[in-house]
Parts: structure tokens; C-alpha cells; sequence
């Protein structure tokens, strides 16, 4: 058999052509099964790593957004802030302050800021004070520093200031924050609240007076007859020793002038001188006494009428009724019958005039609603329990009307005809007993009528009965 001759391959010999057709230029190469599966984990890995950068610049806008929101709020906090705040670092400089701060030193915050807080203060002494902050911070806060600080205007505006720290992340002191109101605007508001205050004290004193002043009108018939039968007493007793003195003066006369002792016991006998003198001890005692009755309703008047001093003293309830009740059915007008039920002693703490004002404006309250009965009567009951002494008013009136009974106090109201009163007595009378601690209450009896409760405090331990 015929074999071709092989040909022996030399080194010197250049490679021949390959036997696999040549690809074109510039194709990617043809991936086998492993390197196509690592390409496409490579690239879910890419989009993982995309997805997530997104995702993280969501967040970040966010964030951003919410962190200017943030400041943005802050920032109208500290511009509508009426009260002046600075920030300051460790040394006393100023990192912050709000626009009323600005407002009131009359600068821009650019004047302000990085310059020491000191600068901005009054005199010495809010100087000092300013300066010790950061060694005070370490014991305690400071509240209420009155500081002076230097107005827009050069002046000096007192400030009460609060001091707290400002501490970083860390928990180290790096500075401290100051916040403060101006005091004068406060000390005019002060001012101007006394001033209306002692005003309202003085139409409160005005109108008290003025009510009382009304009720003392109201008993002016009763008073001058209480007033005409001790002084009509008295005139007549002066009367009769004025006459008695002639006699005498006429038959001491006789006597120093000689006449014969028959002459001078017919003119004993003719000027009763016996008589006389028989009736001079009477008449003086009486005349005496009728100017003492005279006395003592004048001083009682006086007391009724006068402006009361804010003095609280004991005194007895049961005496004060009992005097207001007399004065009060005085009044001519007044056809009332009261009748009284009253311990022996009812001791209580305050003023005695205001409190006989109450119990004279319950009475004439009771005349004024029995007034078109055919017997008006009022019962005036007194007792002391539980600690408090308790007067009651029942009257035989209509009653109150349900609809009425929580308006009866209240000021200016009033259920009379137009001028026969304006509503104030009760509610000035609410006022007095609740200034001295007691109670003023208004209801209906079960057995008809309006019944007034008065109670007060017992000034003082009433020993129990044996």
C-alpha cells in the first residue's frame, strides 16, 4: 500500500492556518453555560446595589425635608416669642438669639451674634451678675435674675431672666441658654391692676354705704319718734324746774328779806315749797335719763351710718339682731310684728355694723313681702350648733317663686314695683356675711313664707351646758 510521506513539523516553521473559520471583528465572545449564569448574578447584584442607592436618597430627602421643617417650626417659635432668648457658648458669647431680642437692643443679628453677651447689659452690677452665670450653672439653675439691659433707645430695661445649661451629645457643658421678659412692661400691668383694684374697693365701699344709707332712710319717721318722746320728756322736766325755781327763788326771797316767820310759812304753804323739793330729785333723774335715751339712739345712729373699717372684733349677734330689729319696726310704714326667739349670747367675729346692715335689710325684705297681708309677722329664731351661730327669718309673705330662688342674690335683681327698690340689699347683704366667713341662704318654708338663713362662725369654744 502506498502511504503519503508525513510531514515532520520543524520549529523554524511558521504556525499554518487554523482550522476554525475566523470571527468577526468586534463581537463579543460566545459565553459558555457557567460565564452567562456569573453575567447575570453580576447584574441582579447591580441592581440590588441601584435599587438600594435610591432607596437611600429617598430617605435622605426625607430626612432633609423633615430636618428643615423642623428648623423652619423652631424658627417661628423663636420669632413669635415674646420673651427675649439668647444662647450663648461656655465664654459668655452669644451663638443665638430670637427677634425680640434683636427688637430690643435695636440691632441685626449679625452685630449680635459671636460678640459677648455682657455687652449688651446695664451697668455694673447686671455685669457681675451676667459673669457669674457659668459658676452658679454648676450648683443649681438661676430663675428669676433681674438683669438690666441695654434698650434700642440707651436706656435701661430690667429683664427676669431663667438660666439653664446647654450640654452636647456627649453630656459635657458647652454653654447655656438664657431666657427672660422684660418687667416693666409687667410692673405697669401690676400697677395699673392695683389702681382698678382699690378702685373696685372703693365703688364696692361707695355702694355698701349707699345701700345702707337707703335703709337708713327708710327708718328716718321711726327714728324721730324715737327721738321725740325722750327729748319731749326732757323739754317738760325743764318746764316744771324752771317754774319750781321761781318758787323757791320767791320764797328765798321772803326769807332774806325779813319776813315774819307766819309770813313765811303762808308763803311756803301757797308756793308748795314742800312739794318742790319733793319733785326735784324726780325731775332731775328723769331729765337725766331722757338725755341719755337721746344719747344713746344718737351714737346707735352713728354707728349704723358710719363708713366700717376692715376691723374684725367679737361682738354678739344676738344684741346686734336685737337693736336692728328695733330700728327697723320703727319705720312708721312697717306694720310687721316681729317676734324674737334669741339665746342670751351669740358671739361671733367681724364687724358689728355691716352685720346689723344684713339683719335690718332681711327685716325690711320681710316687711316689703308681707306687706298685703292682713297680719305681716316675721320670726326671728336664733340657736348656736355645730360650731356656728344660725339665725333664721320667717316671714308669712307668698314665699319665693321657684323660678327665683338661686336670682334672689343676684345683683340688681328685684321682684318690687320700680322705685321701691333696685335689687342690691340681698346681694350686699350675700357679700358682707360671705367676707366673714358664714353663709346667707334663701328658701321656702314648709309652712309658708320665705325663710332667710344666717349663719356665721363662733368666735370663740361655747361652754357646753351641765
Amino acid at each position: 500500500m502506498n502511504r503519503k510521506p508525513q510531514r515532520t513539523a520543524d520549529k523554524t516553521d511558521a504556525p499554518g492556518p487554523s482550522r476554525y473559520p475566523s470571527e468577526p471583528s468586534g463581537a463579543l465572545p460566545q459565553l459558555d453555560a457557567a460565564g452567562e449564569a456569573g453575567w447575570i448574578e453580576a447584574i441582579h447584584k447591580m441592581e440590588e446595589v441601584y435599587n438600594n442607592v435610591l432607596r437611600y436618597q429617598v430617605e435622605l430627602e426625607e430626612k432633609n425635608a423633615a430636618l428643615e421643617e423642623a428648623q423652619q417650626f423652631i424658627l417661628s417659635i423663636l420669632t413669635a416669642m415674646s420673651d427675649v432668648l439668647v444662647v450663648c457658648d461656655r465664654h459668655g458669647n452669644v451663638q443665638e438669639v430670637n427677634r425680640a431680642m434683636l427688637d430690643l437692643l435695636g440691632l441685626d443679628k449679625e452685630a449680635v451674634l459671636g460678640q459677648p453677651f455682657v455687652e449688651f447689659l446695664a451697668g455694673e452690677e447686671s455685669r457681675l451678675q451676667a459673669q457669674s452665670f457659668p459658676l452658679r450653672l454648676r450648683e443649681h439653675h438661676i430663675h428669676d435674675c433681674e438683669i438690666s439691659i441695654r434698650d434700642s433707645a440707651g436706656g435701661a430695661m430690667p429683664v427676669a431672666l431663667n438660666c439653664t445649661p446647654r450640654y452636647d451629645p456627649a453630656g459635657r457643658q458647652v454653654g447655656m441658654v438664657l431666657v427672660g421678659r422684660p418687667v416693666g412692661e409687667l410692673r405697669k400691668a401690676y400697677h395699673a391692676l392695683n389702681l382698678a383694684h382699690e378702685e373696685l374697693k372703693l365703688a364696692q365701699q361707695q355702694l355698701v354705704h349707699s345701700e345702707k344709707m337707703a335703709s337708713l332712710g327708710r327708718l328716718v319717721a321711726g327714728v324721730a319718734h324715737e327721738l321725740n318722746n325722750p327729748i319731749s320728756f326732757v323739754v317738760g322736766n325743764v318746764y316744771a324746774l324752771q317754774r319750781y325755781g321761781e318758787r323757791i327763788q320767791a320764797y328765798f326771797a321772803a326769807v332774806h328779806g325779813g319776813a315774819y316767820p307766819e309770813e313765811r310759812e303762808i308763803l311756803r304753804e301757797n308756793l308748795h315749797i314742800d312739794r318742790v323739793l319733793e319733785d326735784l330729785g324726780p325731775l332731775i333723774a328723769g331729765t337725766v335719763e331722757g338725755a341719755e335715751r337721746t344719747r344713746d339712739i344718737v351714737q346707735d345712729l352713728r354707728r349704723f351710718s358710719a363708713v366700717d373699717k376692715d376691723e374684725a372684733k367679737p361682738f354678739d349677734l344676738a344684741e346686734v339682731a336685737r337693736n336692728a330689729a328695733h330700728w327697723a319696726t320703727r319705720d312708721a310704714r312697717s306694720a310687721i310684728r316681729v317676734r324674737m326667739n334669741l339665746p342670751e349670747s351669740m358671739p361671733v367675729l367681724g364687724t358689728a355694723g355691716q352685720l346689723q346692715q344684713v339683719v335690718v335689710n332681711l327685716i325690711q325684705n320681710a316687711a316689703d313681702a308681707t306687706a298685703g297681708r292682713e297680719r305681716p309677722a316675721l320670726e326671728i329664731t336664733g340657736r348656736i350648733e355645730g360650731g356656728k351661730c344660725v339665725l333664721e327669718f320667717h316671714d308669712n309673705g307668698p314665699g319665693i317663686e321657684a323660678q327665683n330662688l338661686h336670682r334672689v342674690f343676684d345683683p340688681f335683681f328685684t321682684t318690687k314695683q320700680v322705685g321701691k327698690g333696685v335689687g342690691l340689699g340681698l346681694s350686699i347683704s350675700y357679700g358682707i356675711v360671705e367676707r366673714h366667713g358664714g353663709q346667707l341662704t334663701a328658701a321656702n318654708h314648709p309652712d309658708g313664707g320665705a325663710v332667710f338663713t344666717l349663719t356665721l362662725p363662733v368666735s370663740k369654744p361655747v361652754p357646753s351646758a351641765q
